[in-house]
């Protein structure tokens, strides 16, 4: 198992632990970013109450991704990914196609269960969770889907190593 320290604009900062048993795949591709760089100076581009942060869009808009996408590792894809979206867990997000997870990936804020074996659950903050919390302080304004989601001031991810 691979940590990886992602250190905010602000200072703050948060660790999350990888899980390359339950998503193998899915680890081995958010490594190969964090290890290149990637993900240094990107935001936190969805915040949502009670739900989760989302973030690694090169875009910043919830549109981009990476040069290539990757099978989902959750049980609707054929995958037995027993990893639960609760308070902490950490995943990928996706198109309604089930293999187009890239780069952008989302923090449950809470008990998102209802996301098991639909989406690819791949590890966990263990480390610095309050930082994340305090995404939900910032200032939001209304998405095209009437969400206020849209951090009004970037949440940006400083650095993101491998520990």
């Amino acid at each position: 198992m691979e940590n990886i320290k992602v250190t905010m604009e602000n200072g703050e900062s948060f660790v999350i632990e990888l899980c390359p048993e339950q998503a193998p795949i899915t680890c081995e591709n958010f490594l190969k970013l964090v290890k290149s760089g990637f993900y240094n100076g990107l935001t936190f581009h969805r915040v949502i109450d009670g739900f989760m942060a989302q973030g690694g869009d090169p875009a910043g808009t919830g549109s981009g991704g990476s040069d290539e996408n990757i099978k989902g590792e959750f049980r609707m894809n054929g995958v037995n990914n027993t990893l639960s979206h609760t308070r902490g867990g950490i995943s990928m997000a996706r198109t309604p196609d089930p293999n187009s997870a890239s780069c952008q990936f989302f923090i449950c804020y809470g008990d998102c269960t209802f996301l098991d074996g639909q989406y690819a659950a791949f590890g966990k903050v263990i480390e610095g969770m309050e930082t994340v919390d305090n995404f939900l302080k910032i200032d939001r304004r209304m998405s095209f889907n009437g969400e206020r989601s849209i951090p009004v001031e970037p949440i940006v991810m400083k650095t993101v190593e491998v520990l």
